[in-house]
């Protein structure tokens, strides 16, 4: 019995024309993504690799620049006044950021909860203070800090009280916290009042129907579905924290006994760069604070993954 041979494949156009248009494809994706790749090497990449380059050289007044390596870092690690503005923004972070996160998530959940009257009220109110400028809410706040001028000065003689100096050294840190805690109670509620407004209804009926009570909602349901939300809300806190920079900046006027130039690391990297010239210096400061933000803000963030597996 003869074997037939199968059908030979036909071709539905010349040789390469599936290449070329495979090397079109490839090339339109590039024309889109190429523009802002070049942004982003030139904004980004480009800053990040000059501050590299000149942390590895110095420039003395007699001698000129010379290369001088690893020592720039080794400096950074042995100054102490860089670990004591670091120890500083590390407490701030340690105190402000969980009471900061608190609030928002108190407010997210108290608008969320359908038993707030004006909640879009209270929504755009918490808010506002995010759209005030950083410059103004410290000027703000520091005009009422004052204790000559401002209100607590006023309340003073008002009252005859005897009010702690909110700008003094016992009270400045604190001061600045609730300065950096009014302006972003509100960004934050809005990212954890977004996440909760994408939870499933069917979860709220099934519990409805189970008797759950609210609070046991909120531990069961609400809270274990925006973990991802807290995640990135203290992410970003930890970020903000160790660039800490504008308050500060501002109330030294006010406080210029207490604010020194290395109050905290962006300030002293500040005042390395545009007042003492140490361009160099300043560079390996910079250098050294994003890898211990970016060490910090990693642990985190698997610390918590680790938890939403678990769970």
């Amino acid at each position: 019995m003869a074997v037939l041979a199968p059908p030979a494949i036909q071709r539905s156009g010349p040789p390469g024309r599936s290449g070329s248009a495979r090397r079109r494809r490839s090339w339109t994706g590039w024309a889109f993504v190429g523009p802002f790749m070049a942004v982003f090497a030139f904004v980004f990449l480009a800053p990040i690799a000059y501050a590299i380059y000149l942390s590895f050289f110095r420039t003395k007044l007699i001698g000129g620049t010379s290369f001088v390596g690893l020592e720039n870092f080794q400096n950074v690690f042995t100054d102490s006044q860089f670990w004591s503005s670091f120890g500083r923004v590390a407490l701030f972070l340690c105190v402000q950021v969980p009471i900061m996160l608190f609030l928002s998530l108190l407010v997210a959940l108290a608008i969320d909860s359908g038993r707030l009257y004006g909640k879009s009220f209270f929504r755009v109110t918490i808010f506002m203070p995010y759209a005030v400028p950083a410059v103004v809410a410290t000027l703000m706040w520091g005009f009422m800090y004052g204790p000559q001028f401002g209100l607590v000065g006023n309340i003073n003689d008002a009252f005859g009280w005897s009010l702690p100096n909110p700008l003094g050294p016992d009270w400045l840190l604190a001061s600045i916290g609730n300065i950096v805690t009014w302006e972003f109670v509100g960004y934050n509620m809005l990212i954890f009042y977004s996440a909760l407004q994408v939870i499933p209804r069917t979860l709220y009926e099934a519990a409805e129907l189970d008797g759950a009570g609210q609070l046991r909602v909120i531990r069961s349901i609400k809270l274990p579905s925006i973990r991802g939300a807290l995640l990135i809300a203290t992410i970003f806190s930890i970020i903000g924290t160790f660039q800490l920079f504008n308050e500060p900046a501002i109330l030294k006027s006010l406080a210029p006994n207490v604010i020194t130039t290395y109050y905290t690391p962006n300030m002293y990297a500040y005042s390395l760069s545009f007042a003492g010239q140490q361009f160099n210096y300043s560079a390996a400061v910079a250098i050294v604070m994003a890898l211990l933000t970016a060490i910090v803000a990693y642990a985190v963030q698997l610390r918590g993954l680790r938890k939403e597996r678990q769970s």
